[in-house]
């Protein structure tokens, strides 16, 4: 079994379909999907109020946290052809981490683009619910 899990919002089209994605990337099946609402993702995220654990997808690698624009470099590495640009996000990470909120923002539009709708509502202090 992979100790990279990738947690997601499993009531969100948009999420579901990031997350197939990533998964088919992985051709050397290193990463694992686990939906925010299981018991596992709360074994996975100790300590997250259930409002913080909503908040973003993380990424666990090996019990190390990674949220939100924070994931993405990590998450790059683990796949085929991803490390240059995950060289280039590790450097940004205040540009990583907006433009992961402006997408969880905006989840439903950016989610029509690639035919996967988001009907879970963002949060009102500006954060995206992934």
């Amino acid at each position: 079994m992979s100790d990279a899990v990738i947690l997601y919002d499993a009531d969100c089209g948009f999420c579901r379909t990031a997350v197939a994605r990533v998964l088919a990337w992985d051709r050397a099946g290193r990463l694992r999907s686990v939906p925010l609402q299981s018991t596992e993702a709360d074994r996975l995220l100790p300590g997250l109020a259930p409002d913080e654990k909503m908040a973003s997808w993380h990424l666990v690698i090996g019990g190390q946290v990674h949220s939100g624009g924070a994931a993405a470099a990590p998450l790059l590495r683990l796949l085929p052809g991803g490390r240059p640009l995950a060289s280039v996000l590790a450097a940004l990470p205040g540009m990583t981490d907006r433009a992961y909120r402006l997408v969880a923002r905006n989840r439903d539009g950016v989610g029509r683009l690639v035919g996967a709708r988001c009907a879970v509502p963002a949060r009102r202090d500006g954060e995206g619910r992934a």
